[in-house]
């Protein structure tokens, strides 16, 4: 998550990729390196910035990243939360390869057989489980999987809960809404109109904004950027009919309740 300076403060989900963080702990100010974060430096950091970031939850992709992510965390206290995680898939040797975020993914080259779903779920719930002794919310990626992953975090005893680039049927984001979970939306959206429905349909106080950096981005083959977070903003504030104030301040609020422990 960022928390934005745009017009006030907004907020992104920010998913961490492996070659850029390793890129981040060689260089000695990240805040000016042309890389994933060049347009994240805080206002305190930097008058000229125009996106004023003031929080940054850094999603890991990898059980690697982890050490890398609580460094950048320990350099950069003011700036940057640690949001650790998998997406586990199990391999036909019994080992473990990884995606961003905890969750499901039963898209057919994620997960061909009903074992490989089954190897997924059983991590999935391992996770959940820690997260409920912890008292931590969890950001989930879900693809192919919306309703069980709703399901299973209901069963599970989740209440806080964060679906990032949801694009599930509304049907279940509305039970979703209904378990008090949340969704954000990157700036993937604004290409077209497909999750205009769904955008429609989620109350605003269930919505947060996110770059989900470096992909996702308005164009398919340019690199996203955190400052990017102004355009998923303004495209959910057409969408409902809103200003992108109001957009802003509410999913402002949404991502604090959400990500309680996060840096203010």
């Amino acid at each position: 998550m960022f928390t934005c300076n745009v017009n006030g403060s907004v907020c992104v989900l920010l998913v961490v990729m492996g070659p850029d963080v390793e890129k981040l702990e060689q260089s000695e100010d990240f805040r000016s390196q042309p890389s994933l974060f060049s347009s994240a430096g805080s206002s305190r950091c930097d008058p000229q910035n125009q996106a004023g970031v003031k929080t940054l939850v850094a999603v890991t992709e990898e059980v690697e990243e982890f050490p890398r992510v609580l460094h950048l965390q320990e350099r950069y206290p003011d700036l940057v939360a640690p949001c650790l995680g998998l997406h586990p898939l199990q391999a036909a040797g019994g080992q473990h390869s990884v995606r961003p975020q905890i969750g499901l993914d039963f898209t057919p080259w994620c997960a061909p057989t009903q074992q490989d779903r089954d190897d997924q779920m059983k991590v999935f719930i391992g996770q959940l489980d820690i997260a409920m002794e912890m008292d931590l919310p969890v950001n989930v990626h879900s693809r192919s999987a919306a309703k069980v992953t709703i399901d299973t975090m209901r069963r599970r005893g989740i209440s806080r809960a964060l679906l990032h680039n949801f694009s599930g049927k509304p049907a279940a984001a509305l039970e979703a809404v209904e378990a008090g979970f949340f969704f954000s939306f990157p700036p993937a959206v604004c290409r077209n109109q497909q999750r205009d429905r769904l955008i429609q349909r989620i109350p605003l106080d269930h919505i947060c904004l996110e770059t989900d950096s470096p992909a996702l981005g308005l164009h398919k083959n340019e690199r996203n950027e955190p400052a990017n977070i102004a355009l998923s903003c303004s495209y959910i504030a057409k969408v409902k009919g809103q200003t992108p104030e109001t957009v802003r301040d509410v999913t402002t609020q949404n991502a604090y309740r959400l990500f309680s422990r996060a840096s203010r």
